[in-house]
């Protein structure tokens, strides 16, 4: 049960993150950095649009970080399940957002 509220926890924040680098004209917008998970250096994965450890002192060096879980390689992130669901709501135009939160779109629930 702890496993599967910290990876829903992990899509949230994703997800959250995700919306929100859609509000601005920022083409460069990235979600934060992830804390708390045995690494201290991080660098953006152009590529996967990730963060992965650059921590040689840490046990995920090298390893990608994804919606709350850790991914080997980068081929291992863009064949996941969670990732190919996310890139499947992203366009190849504008933010590289489709609709939703933070979008600005009507429609949907309550909208």
């Amino acid at each position: 049960m702890k496993k599967t509220r910290k990876m829903m926890s992990g899509v949230a924040a994703t997800l959250l993150a995700v919306s929100m680098a859609g509000c601005g004209n920022d083409d460069d917008a990235r979600p934060a950095e992830p804390t708390g998970e045995d690494c201290n250096d991080w660098d953006w994965d152009e590529e996967s649009e990730s963060y992965y450890c650059d921590d040689r002192k840490s046990s995920h060096f090298g390893m990608f970080w994804f919606a709350g879980g850790w991914f080997a390689s980068r081929s291992a992130l863009m064949n996941s399940s969670s990732y190919k669901s996310y890139k499947g709501n992203t366009n190849k135009s504008g933010n590289g957002y489709k609709s939703g939160i933070g979008s600005g779109s009507k429609g949907g629930f309550g909208g």
